[in-house]
């Protein structure tokens, strides 16, 4: 990843998809993470090319860059859990629910469904196929 900060915390998400909009909105991690950066993979650039460049589908799941190591989907979110802050409720639930490994990987299947069906309804186009 020559072309990114390896200081800075990047999420890629998808800026089309309701859920994940919201998502991002409420998130809030720890200052000790440093710089976090949101990235919408609709929109491109050097690390949404560099996230595909890894073979991760942003279509299956919103990825992580933290470190130089890639989280994808359920570890995404099991992640953003252990780095959140307790601050709002949004914040708490998220991660009481998925700061376990296990139910990230149970119910992020859940998610990705609604969001792929939101997305369809809408009439919104694949990410992959909208780069």
């Amino acid at each position: 990843m020559a072309s990114q900060d390896s200081d800075v915390v990047y999420l890629v998400y998808d800026g089309d998809c309701p859920f994940c909009s919201a998502y991002v909105d409420y998130v809030r991690v720890k200052e000790s993470v440093g710089t976090f950066e949101l990235v919408n993979a609709r929109e491109g650039g050097a690390v949404v090319e560099d996230v595909i460049k890894h073979d991760f589908d942003l279509d299956e799941g919103m990825v992580l860059v933290m470190d130089g190591q890639y989280y994808h989907g359920h570890d995404c979110i099991n992640h953003l859990a252990l780095m959140s802050t307790s601050s709002g409720i949004f914040n708490r639930v998220n991660a009481f629910v998925f700061r376990s490994p296990t139910a990230s990987r149970v119910l992020y299947p859940v998610l990705r469904f609604g969001r792929n069906l939101v997305i369809r309804l809408l009439g919104r186009e694949k990410i992959t196929t909208s780069l």
